[in-house]
């Protein structure tokens, strides 16, 4: 009887209820923990100079100022170059890489997964394969199919090598494999040719693929400090990253702590504002691909 008393007092679905707001209560725990990072590195970039190095050190800001970003300013301009030359070059080959990757690793998967031919598993065999070798193995053959073409010190030499990526691909194709082959018959049926079928059907179906390689690709080459570096010989052609990478080094760095901190805050903030605009997308390709995010 007691026991039975005990279950009318505590319902079932009222024990389930406390289980779930205990999960929402530990994810929304281990969810602050991960962020930590980022919230300290916008504290930090709004740190004076006295903050940044008292001791025990200091989680949040207690007077925050701007003067950290007008520093980086002027550091960044010391040279001949202004910083929005350096924007500009950051921003115009982030946005035409990730628009090229797009189009190409949209076109290529499409054939892959939904087209029959000779050597397709073979070619997917060696776009898999690719995704094995670390991009530093690639970095000499690179330079030398770049100097080859005469693309030194130029836009194409920061763009083209990063067009074609295995990754974007892959998750392409796995997307592609869930579109059932009935929908895209019953285009072709109604004659619309494969151009066709391609822009009208495929493309408005794996948004969430292209915004998952947008994403990815944005970051590779909004961070990417190897193409400006090796492929560039004017100062007019360097990109963000590297520039603001010469505030953190060289002789008077301690001074210029602030500075670093702001340059960090300006590098940061942009990828993590494309994920937050993209991420319902990118979570339902990890979905669709197979891929347990």
């Amino acid at each position: 009887m007691a026991a039975l008393r005990r279950k009318k007092r505590f319902p079932r679905h009222r024990r389930l209820k406390w289980g779930r707001v205990m999960l929402y209560v530990f994810m929304t725990a281990v969810a602050a923990f991960m962020a930590m990072p980022i919230i300290y590195l916008v504290s930090s970039a709004f740190k004076p100079i006295e903050e940044l190095f008292v001791f025990p050190p200091r989680f949040f800001v207690q007077h925050p100022t701007t003067r950290n970003f007008v520093e980086l300013l002027l550091a960044v301009s010391g040279s001949s170059v202004p910083f929005s030359r350096f924007a500009f070059n950051s921003v115009f080959v982030s946005s035409v890489t990730v628009l090229g990757s797009v189009v190409l690793s949209s076109m290529a998967a499409y054939p892959l997964a939904k087209h029959r031919f000779p050597g397709k598993d073979l070619i997917f065999l060696g776009i898999v394969s690719a995704l094995m070798f670390a991009p530093e193995v690639t970095q000499i053959p690179r330079y030398l199919v770049v100097n080859k073409l005469g693309l030194i010190d130029t836009y194409g030499a920061l763009i083209i090598p990063n067009l074609a990526g295995a990754l974007g691909l892959f998750l392409t194709k796995q997307f592609l494999e869930q579109i059932p082959g009935v929908l895209l018959e019953a285009a072709r049926v109604d004659g619309a040719s494969e151009w066709t079928v391609f822009t009208k059907v495929i493309m408005p179906i794996i948004k969430p693929a292209c915004a998952t390689v947008a994403m990815l690709v944005f970051v590779a080459a909004w961070n990417d400090t190897f193409s400006p570096l090796v492929f560039t010989r004017s100062e007019a052609m360097k990109t963000l990253p590297l520039a603001v990478q010469t505030v953190a080094g060289g002789p008077g760095v301690v001074a210029r702590t602030g500075a670093v901190m702001a340059a960090s805050f300006v590098l940061t903030m942009p990828t993590i504002v494309v994920f937050l605009l993209l991420q319902r997308l990118v979570l339902e390709t990890m979905v669709h691909s197979g891929i347990k995010a």
